[in-house]
């Protein structure tokens, strides 16, 4: 136990270890504040929505009078969605801060809604803001490589490690106390913050030790590539800067190389190509037969071609219906930029078994709930909840059935996914 004492006072002998080491536990209590900074934010805008969602309809219900169309209630009324956090959130923003949490709907086109909606690149979208997954992924190594690159060198470079080697001891096992030393320090400066806000943040036991579990595995990467050099007997200098060369290569160009591989091998349509077409289509309808746009609609949704015809005079089914049409044109779009998106992250959740920085990110952010495939879920229940809308406006519609204030409150309400 004396040794391992040893061991420690050292380190803390050591003002550039010191220095370092401080460091480190700021930033790791800056880039969590910034994180639970950034998802309280999102938490108080979404816990606004039913108040202004309730003003919002109220001022639509009192300008439409006691009995309205349901066509002009389904224009003119929006539809509240969100997507809240979940407690891991703080720790990797992820596609949180670049991803709409929060969306209104109308009964009308939805693709278009949802790809306005999307008006960032999420394939760029590589390194985020500085959070909690940020620090580790790019920060910690440095930390790594500054307390570790030196662990033999310095005992060379100080003619130290002749004497102890003439002493009866192993020098094995003087530098691996030295190693868990720094280790063990390293993780504390990490873990005791994060716990401290995982609590705070109502994350689960199971939660916490998991992301600590990957701190560790994280850490000893980047420890084991630092013995790896260090044991070759080169001195302090070159250590330092073949290791900050490895940072560089690991961390930042192979991920941009492999990023911008797998945006060339999987080519995907921007949402925003989506919402034009839809918006093509649905302009398209102005200028064909209304009778032509209304049997293409009852041709996919056969429940309502029992309606009355069309009259002379402008209707709302049918301008509901070539909305639905546009939907529909642009659907096959839809499930191709869906797949595209959907291989996209499957090749680099395999390109993090290769690349630890990658996987890392793609850990943190699947167990936060902020990854692309937890943004392609929220889309997927605004679907959903789209189509709750529209089979309840359309029974209105397709009947001809008079809608009153009181309908207003009966239309579907969004249920997020906890």
């Amino acid at each position: 136990m004396n040794l391992w004492h040893h061991e420690i006072r050292l380190l803390l002998r050591s003002r550039i270890a010191v220095a370092s080491l401080l460091l480190l536990a700021l930033l790791c209590v800056a880039s969590l504040v910034s994180g639970v900074q950034r998802i309280e934010s999102q938490r108080e805008a979404i816990a606004r929505i039913a108040v202004l969602h309730a003003e919002d309809a109220a001022a639509v219900s009192a300008a439409h009078g006691e009995s309205t169309d349901a066509g002009r209630a389904a224009y003119y009324s929006f539809h509240p969605t969100w997507n809240p956090p979940a407690p891991l959130a703080f720790a990797a923003v992820g596609m949180r801060d670049v991803a709409p949490v929060m969306l209104r709907v109308r009964a009308l086109g939805l693709e278009a809604q949802i790809h306005d909606g999307d008006a960032f690149n999420p394939e760029l979208a590589l390194a985020g803001r500085f959070d909690f997954a940020f620090l580790l992924t790019f920060l910690v190594p440095l930390f790594v490589i500054a307390l570790m690159h030196d662990l033999r060198s310095s005992e060379m470079e100080s003619g130290r490690e002749g004497v102890l080697r003439s002493l009866p001891m192993r020098m094995g096992g003087l530098y691996l106390r030295r190693t868990l030393v720094r280790l063990a320090v390293l993780w504390l400066c990490i873990a005791v913050p994060f716990t401290l806000a995982s609590v705070s943040q109502s994350v689960s036991l199971l939660q916490i030790i998991a992301v600590l579990v990957l701190v560790v595995a994280y850490l000893l990467f980047w420890t084991g590539l630092c013995l790896l050099v260090a044991w070759r007997g080169w001195n302090s200098g070159v250590n330092a800067a073949t290791l900050a060369s490895a940072w560089v290569v690991i961390a930042l160009i192979a991920p941009t190389v492999a990023n911008v591989a797998i945006e060339r091998g999987i080519p995907v349509e921007q949402g925003a190509s989506i919402a034009r077409a839809q918006r093509e289509a649905v302009n398209h309808a102005w200028d064909i037969p209304r009778e032509e746009t209304m049997r293409s609609f009852y041709s996919r949704y056969p429940e309502w071609s029992g309606s009355a015809p069309l009259g002379t005079e402008f209707h709302y089914k049918w301008y509901l219906a070539f909305h639905q049409n546009g939907d529909d044109h642009v659907a096959p779009l839809a499930a191709q930029y869906r797949d595209g998106i959907e291989r996209r992250s499957a090749a680099a959740s395999t390109l993090g078994w290769a690349l630890p920085p990658v996987g890392l990110q793609v850990a943190l952010t699947r167990m936060a709930e902020t990854d692309m495939q937890a943004h392609l879920a929220y889309q997927d229940r605004i679907r959903d909840y789209h189509a709750q809308l529209r089979r309840y406006f359309y029974g209105f519609l397709f009947t001809d059935k008079e809608f009153h204030q009181a309908d207003y409150d009966q239309a579907p309400q969004f249920e997020p996914a906890r």
